[in-house]
């Protein structure tokens, strides 16, 4: 081919190309969605993580697929939200499936359970280890199906009044924590107390409370209990991660295009990638400034840590004789759970432990 005529063919060609792709994002449908978060304004990084997902399918689209994110409270409450999602009556919300763990025990393994994986092991389990795959056939009775969209790692163990020294020192603690960590924690003798968070000084300072657990030092801080309950305890064994997902009408996820279904992955990911990010960088300066209002950290004794340990096997063994779907989820779940820390043994812990050594060395 002469280099003349290759010249204006490949730009025929070019030019062709630029015009076809306007013409197919033309042929896409417009769609609007609503979304009610579970979370409130004042988990700055959770409840933002809908916004960025939104943002991220809203430029993915060029402008086509637009989802209004809303608070709790103003469409849905924080756990009506689900429930809407279901009947059809809300397009989808971003939730912490445990909320929902009364009606389906196996959700649990879709945000964080005692002793669960750490983020990074758990984003496996979700993409390569089929735990995506296992939570949606669970949740397809629901006709709902969920992407994960952010992660707070692992988390704080709370904010006590008193020190504690072992086991026996958890007897009768009235404990704000919930879910399948508060059974595992009854069974220690802790008193799980429902309390709202705007009440949480009151009740502590009052002894209406022993102890609460909300998230991470960037979103403890807001919450001032220095003062009333000084001892701030580490890790927050009951979830070594926590994983948040946007949960979508099953039959509107189906009627949309692949397109479509391809972008609302795709920003689920890059939302999935940029809470996590968000809570690893402002975790630490965040627990600095806890330490200097006063806050002393702890980390638990061990003999909770083993009966936690303990306890949390029977609470999972009794489930699962209960639950097939819980049992399939755990089985698998724990499984791949046990392999990641082969490796981790071999070479993230070694690493990340000998880093740890040489920075309190100065």
């Amino acid at each position: 081919m002469k280099r003349r005529q290759f010249l204006t063919t490949a730009g025929l060609s070019m030019a062709t190309g630029a015009m076809a792709a306007p013409a197919v994002a033309q042929s896409m449908p417009e769609v609007r969605w609503r979304l009610s978060s579970s979370f409130p304004s004042n988990l700055e990084i959770l409840s933002g993580g809908a916004n960025i997902f939104a943002q991220a399918l809203r430029e993915a689209t060029d402008g086509r697929f637009i989802i209004e994110v809303h608070p709790p409270g103003e469409i849905a409450g924080a756990l009506d939200a689900f429930d809407m999602v279901e009947k059809g009556e809300l397009d989808c919300a971003q939730t912490a499936l445990h909320y929902h763990w009364g009606r389906e025990p196996a959700l649990v393994f879709a945000a964080g359970v005692p002793f669960g994986m750490n983020a990074r092991e758990q984003n496996a389990f979700f993409r390569h280890g089929g735990g995506t795959d296992l939570i949606n056939e669970v949740l397809a009775s629901h006709k709902i199906y969920a992407l994960p969209v952010g992660n707070t790692g692992c988390q704080m163990g709370g904010w006590f009044r008193n020190e504690l020294r072992s086991v026996a020192d958890l007897r009768g603690l009235k404990f704000r924590i919930s879910g399948i960590a508060g059974k595992v924690l009854q069974r220690l003798g802790a008193v799980p107390t429902a309390v709202s968070r705007s009440d949480l000084a009151g009740a502590l300072q009052t002894g209406k409370l022993d102890a609460a657990a909300w998230v991470s030092p960037v979103d403890d801080e807001k919450l001032e209990l220095a003062s009333v309950a000084p001892n701030y305890y580490y890790p927050g064994f009951w979830q070594g991660a926590m994983a948040v997902h946007i949960i979508i009408n099953l039959d509107k996820w189906n009627a949309l295009p692949k397109a479509y279904q391809t972008a609302l992955r795709m920003a689920a990911d890059v939302a999935n990638a940029d809470v996590l990010a968000r809570y690893d960088a402002f975790n630490p300066p965040a627990v600095r400034r806890l330490v200097e209002a006063g806050a002393r950290l702890k980390a638990f004794p061990t003999d909770i840590m083993d009966a936690s340990w303990q306890a949390t096997s029977d609470v999972f063994r009794e489930t699962a004789a209960q639950d097939a779907n819980f049992q399939r989820v755990q089985d698998a779940y724990i499984a791949f759970r046990n392999d990641q820390y082969l490796w981790w043994q071999v070479a993230e812990y070694p690493y990340d432990n000998y880093l740890i050594r040489q920075r309190t060395k100065g």
